[in-house]
């Protein structure tokens, strides 16, 4: 149970207690700041009854205890620890015995100041020695150190067992409270980017038939919230951190792709994104110029790993490009522009003469999904191009063209069944005919004016076999899109790019499917994700295994992903969205609206989102007919 307010986080299991094993404790910036606290009443643990998240960042604990004697088998002490990710946590006992009651607690309290890479690879050392310190204990290494205080003080604080002991009168049905507040050394409070008024995501909501529809969208504003996270140096620019526990940093690829999943919530997220990253940004002459730099990421057993910096550069003037669509100021816009040019010049200088983007540069595979992402690149930003009165579109678009029709013919593989796409091409040109869900990206196309999307890589009868092969249960899996078909060749259903489901993979799939058409297809995924959201209490994880699904099964987390997770949370949100079709075009003054005929999920309406800059409502029929209920003055409905 993973409570986020970066840069803190709180984990614990569902028992309550922090035993100091595996992943528990407080954290703040990646150090583990307390591992162990564990509450005794009368000599005695609780028993644990309930553990519930109440939002992102906090969770709630009950336990209960018999301490009259003789008193029958009713619990007369029940024991509530409410625990936050700012690194506090509220000991409540409430008495229910019909006599005063005198209870000695105990706190015993413990850390190793580990960071979280050391627990990763277990190899963090013993606990720390203790000292008393003010109203509580503290603990200090070469890391660093870390403190914890109590109010009301206690009566003893017994540094060498690392306890705290109090000593209280309970009246009947009475009620008595101990807080605990952990602190790192230097480090300020904990002040969550998503809890300030200035957070830069709407907190829309939704509403309808299906009830899935409102935890889902509210849990994932709530885990976007938490993720959010300051440029230190430009305090008014914020992005999201990839996901806790694991990468609580800044992953560009993935900030771009959440940024843009969430432009119905406003474009403000996107802006501090772009200009953080715009900052990172190669500007030295050479073969990286214009890159946004990234890490490698594994590509599964077929292909070597892949350059995230290429996607990211790629992803780069695509969020800039809609973000305008949505309402981002002229002001940013023009700001942002030369950061994005860079990135497309970049684009023309890997290409070179040929067609294709190989990645990683110079000498890598060249992979289907990175064709599609710069296909949708040099469209998007021809587009931005022109509409900015700035030269270089036509040369995008002709490129484009040229990349279209050998794409076409070159990554395309007849086969019994109809054919395929390939997954990548290698060095030498051998097509690699494993059937991935990176192929989603082929639908991926982008926004352009007038609510129209960008042509696609794949002629009309490829895009329908693909649509085809992503709605059969070889890669459908009953709870999302599988990162592999479940009939190849090294497929595993809990590898991460190997079989896994991946939540960002099959929201996009979704929205590609029913911004072509095929809504069949779009629907059973969309239906398959929401299912598996519930059986996560509606906080989706990164991915999941792919497992069949089956009757009374439920969906098999994956060990290390994180949760929540940017793109997880963000794909929430365009999943939702996407039954309404919002389609914006605020430099026109228009939006249209195509939702899913089908109505898959019977009546939904969403409320405070954002376009061109104001509040935005819509609701879908069960019909299948979307009304605009509140929009900006003067928002046009586009045909």
């Amino acid at each position: 149970m993973i409570c986020v307010a970066l840069p803190g986080l709180a984990i614990s299991t569902d028992q309550g207690q922090l035993t100091g094993h595996g992943l528990e404790g407080f954290y703040r910036a990646g150090r583990r700041t307390l591992s162990r606290c564990q509450v005794r009443v009368a000599g005695r643990e609780p028993l644990a009854v309930q553990a519930r998240m109440t939002s992102a960042d906090r969770v709630r604990f009950v336990g209960t205890l018999r301490v009259t004697p003789h008193g029958g088998p009713d619990p007369d002490i029940v024991v509530e620890r409410t625990r936050s990710a700012d690194g506090t946590e509220l000991i409540t006992l409430h008495s229910a015995a019909v006599r005063p009651l005198r209870l000695p607690v105990e706190v015993a309290l413990g850390t190793d100041l580990a960071d979280l890479g050391a627990i990763a690879s277990g190899t963090v050392g013993p606990e720390l020695a203790a000292t008393v310190h003010d109203s509580g204990l503290r603990w200090s290494c070469a890391a660093g150190a870390s403190s914890v205080t109590a109010d009301p003080p206690p009566a003893d604080a017994i540094a060498s067992a690392g306890l705290l002991r109090w000593d209280f009168e309970v009246p009947p049905g009475g009620t008595v409270r101990v807080e605990l507040r952990v602190r790192l050394d230097g480090a300020g409070p904990v002040r969550a980017v998503g809890r300030a008024a200035t957070s830069p995501l709407a907190t829309a909501q939704a509403t309808g038939d299906d009830p899935r529809v409102r935890a889902l969208l509210a849990t994932s504003v709530a885990d976007l919230q938490a993720l959010l996270v300051r440029d230190p140096a430009h305090p008014a620019d914020t992005h999201l951190a990839a996901g806790a526990p694991w990468r609580c940093g800044l992953a560009p690829a993935d900030a771009l792709a959440a940024a843009r999943m969430t432009l119905p919530l406003g474009t403000r997220l996107a802006a501090g994104t772009l200009r953080t990253l715009a900052r990172t940004q190669i500007t030295a002459p050479g073969p990286r110029c214009g890159m946004i730099p990234g890490p490698r990421r594994d590509a599964g057993a077929h292909l070597p790993p892949g350059c995230t910096g290429t996607e990211a550069t790629l992803l780069f003037p695509v969020l800039l490009a809609e973000a305008r669509r949505w309402g981002l100021p002229d002001h940013d816009t023009e700001e942002l522009l030369p950061a994005a040019e860079r990135c497309l010049t970049w684009l023309r200088a890997a290409v070179g003469e040929g067609p294709y983007l190989s990645d990683p540069q110079p000498s890598g595979p060249v992979r289907c999904e990175t064709q599609a992402h710069a296909h949708r690149a040099a469209l998007l930003g021809a587009d931005l191009l022109e509409a900015c009165g700035r030269p270089g579109g036509d040369g995008l678009r002709e490129w484009s063209r040229k990349l279209r029709a050998t794409f076409r013919r070159d990554f395309w593989i007849d086969d019994p069944g109809g054919g395929r796409p390939a997954a990548a091409r290698t060095p030498d040109g051998r097509p690699l005919p494993h059937l991935c869900a990176t192929a989603v990206h082929l639908l991926d196309t982008g926004l352009l004016g007038g609510g129209t999307h960008a042509p696609g890589l794949l002629d009309r009868v490829q895009t329908e076999q693909l649509a085809r092969l992503l709605g059969s249960p070889v890669m459908d899996s009953g709870w999302g899109l599988r990162g592999l078909g479940a009939k190849e060749i090294g497929y595993n259903p809990f590898g991460h790019r190997s079989g896994a489901v991946r939540v960002h993979e099959t929201a996009i799939a979704v929205a590609g499917l029913a911004a072509a058409g095929y809504e069949t297809e779009g629907a059973a995924l969309l239906r398959g994700v929401l299912t598996a959201a519930e059986a996560f209490g509606h906080r989706l994880p990164e991915m999941y295994a792919g497992e069949q699904r089956g009757d009374g099964t439920a969906p098999l987390p994956h060990p290390a992903a994180c949760r929540p997770a940017a793109t997880a949370a963000a794909a929430g949100v365009l999943l939702l969205t996407t039954l309404a079709g919002v389609r914006p075009d605020a430099p026109a003054g228009t939006v249209t609206l195509r939702p899913l005929r089908g109505a898959p999920l019977g009546e939904i309406g969403l409320t405070g989102l954002r376009v061109a800059g104001a509040p935005f409502s819509v609701r879908v029929s069960r019909l299948g007919l979307a009304m605009v209920e509140e929009a900006a003055d003067g928002l046009q409905l586009g045909v």
